[in-house]
């Protein structure tokens, strides 16, 4: 009975870790409600296997190393499932999110499942101590875990990295310019004149050369231009390629300049948009943590 308690034990804990980091919100990933049974059906999996780990061992049932090896797969394909969801959802998309975000948030959906089992591993490991109450000591530590889990593990964001702040924007004839970094090119006379009442643009400063070589990668900033305009609005439809928000960078100084004709032109939304955008956990640069590195930018 023990056995079958710590089990119970650590599938609920498992499952309430899981629901805990399971949410929706402007990113659309998982969307619901389809996508919160998909994904809660497999945490209660991994929680569940989580649980009866241990259990499995003691009784010496050393086949369960086996079962656990075939549910890394499985977890491992979910990566895939979300990816390949994600990439087929790029062609209605009317600013792209990226492969490299795409990639982050399939390696997220994954990881959080492995989370759902060492928390279930813990939970039902506490509860087979040979003590009263112990079932509900493991639920203790499950729960705890679970909340320290989500509270300590999270995508560092834009504004962890870099000053973000109001900037202008100026054309020089066709050429459209935010504080000398040159955005791009518009030909038409009545285009100009929309965005410069309609565009804004803001300034990404990063705070050192680690984050200045991160946000030089390409598909981080092509997030930030696809959380603004998903935050925001953008005011384009299929075809023109004039209202897309750009993302270019100086590559002197390592600033970043945002320019997006958003349907709700606010600037402090949009100020604090970019800074909730996450940073890529595969995009992401440190020069500094090498010799050479520092020698460099000094």
């Amino acid at each position: 009975m023990r056995e079958l308690a710590a089990i119970l034990a650590g599938t609920l804990a498992g499952s309430i870790a899981r629901l805990i980091m399971l949410r929706s919100d402007y990113r659309q990933y998982p969307s619901f409600p389809h996508g919160y049974v998909i994904h809660m059906s497999l945490g209660v999996i991994a929680a569940f296997i989580g649980a009866v780990a241990l259990p499995a061992l003691l009784a010496r049932r050393y086949d369960a190393a086996t079962f656990l090896a075939i549910a890394a797969q499985q977890f491992r394909e979910i990566r895939n499932m979300e990816r390949r969801s994600l990439e087929a959802m790029e062609e209605t998309e009317l600013v792209r999110r990226g492969s490299a975000y795409i990639e982050g948030i399939s390696r997220v959906f994954e990881a959080r499942n492995y989370l759902a089992m060492t928390v279930a591993l813990a939970a039902s490991s506490i509860s087979l101590l040979p003590f009263s109450h112990s079932v509900h000591l493991g639920m203790a530590v499950g729960l705890a875990a679970a909340f320290l889990m989500n509270k300590f593990i999270y995508w560092r964001s834009v504004g962890d990295l870099a000053v973000v702040r109001p900037a202008k924007i100026n054309f020089d004839g066709p050429t459209m310019e935010v504080e000398g970094i040159v955005i791009s090119n518009v030909g038409g006379e009545k285009t100009r004149e929309l965005l410069k009442k309609r565009a804004l643009a803001v300034i990404i400063e990063p705070k050192d050369d680690n984050a200045s070589a991160t946000l030089a990668n390409i598909g981080q900033r092509q997030a930030i231009a696809h959380d603004a305009a998903a935050v925001l609005g953008v005011t384009k439809d299929v075809g023109d390629p004039e209202f897309t928000p750009l993302v270019r960078r100086n590559i002197e100084t390592g600033r970043v300049a945002l320019v997006i004709t958003a349907v709700e032109p606010d600037m402090e939304s949009l100020l604090a948009a970019v800074r909730r955008v996450p940073i890529i956990e595969n995009v992401v640069r440190k020069p500094l943590d090498t010799k050479a590195g520092r020698k460099a930018s000094d």
